[in-house]
């Protein structure tokens, strides 16, 4: 993740543009099924690594939380974050989510929104959320889905009128860096298998509360392209409770 893409001028100004950046969270397709993955943040001390505008950090300090700390690399995102969702109990801090570091029993809550890609080993990352979690505290985290991310390109291939044909995935077990296309811009995503990702979080002592695939919800299938959505899994929703 320290690559930081996202103070990039240009490519900062295409993800400005895009709904969940300007709409916040009714702007992404994965939130009314990550909405129901998130525990009661009442009285609660919750980590968001990958903050970005700090949408996350807002909601959970509506929903009662009594510390919000918002880690992310890029200062532009912080910018953002500062300025359209401050409360009083949210701090926005920039800083690498690998550099971190906190005492045991630091939180109750850990979020991350499509951030853990960018991360190149999983298992440390992994292993320092369980030291700073209590027992009992969650983990909620959404990521690509591995079948987005095993190729690399991560766009479809078409026939030669430009018409969708299918997805590609190849090289699946083969884990590690890929360089993607997003927003038109070559971006640095490490890829990483299904089973590594659930059985990395049962390594490290959590237990698994739930697993979703979340399709695109209905009031978004007229948007352009949202309907080819339904033909592969973009984003993989996982909910983890610290034993």
């Amino acid at each position: 993740m320290n690559e930081n893409k996202y103070d990039d001028e240009i490519f900062f100004e295409k993800y400005s543009q895009m709904a969940r950046s300007r709409q916040g969270l009714k702007g992404a397709g994965e939130w009314s099924e990550l909405q129901k993955l998130l525990p009661d943040f009442h009285g609660k001390r919750v980590l968001d690594l990958g903050c970005g505008y700090g949408w996350h950090c807002k909601y959970a300090a509506e929903h009662g939380a009594a510390s919000v700390l918002g880690i992310d690399l890029s200062e532009k995102m912080l910018q953002i974050a500062r300025r359209l969702n401050p409360a009083p109990c949210i701090e926005y801090r920039r800083a690498a989510m690998e550099d971190l570091r906190f005492d045991a029993c630091s939180f109750d809550v850990v979020l991350s929104s499509l951030a853990f890609h960018y991360v190149r080993d999983f298992a440390p990352l992994a292993d320092n959320i369980a030291h700073w979690l209590c027992k009992g505290g969650d983990l909620v985290f959404s990521v690509e889905h591995p079948v987005f991310t095993a190729y690399g390109s991560q766009d479809w291939y078409y026939d030669q009128d430009g018409k969708i044909l299918h997805f590609p995935v190849d090289n699946y077990y083969y884990e590690g860096q890929r360089q993607a296309i997003f927003l038109g811009e070559p971006v640095t995503k490490y890829h990483r298998t299904l089973t590594t990702y659930l059985h990395t979080l049962l390594q490290k002592g959590f237990m698994l509360t739930d697993v979703v695939e979340p399709q695109p919800p209905a009031e978004m299938m007229h948007l352009a392209g949202m309907k080819d959505e339904m033909r592969r899994p973009m984003m993989l929703l996982v909910a983890a409770r610290k034993l």
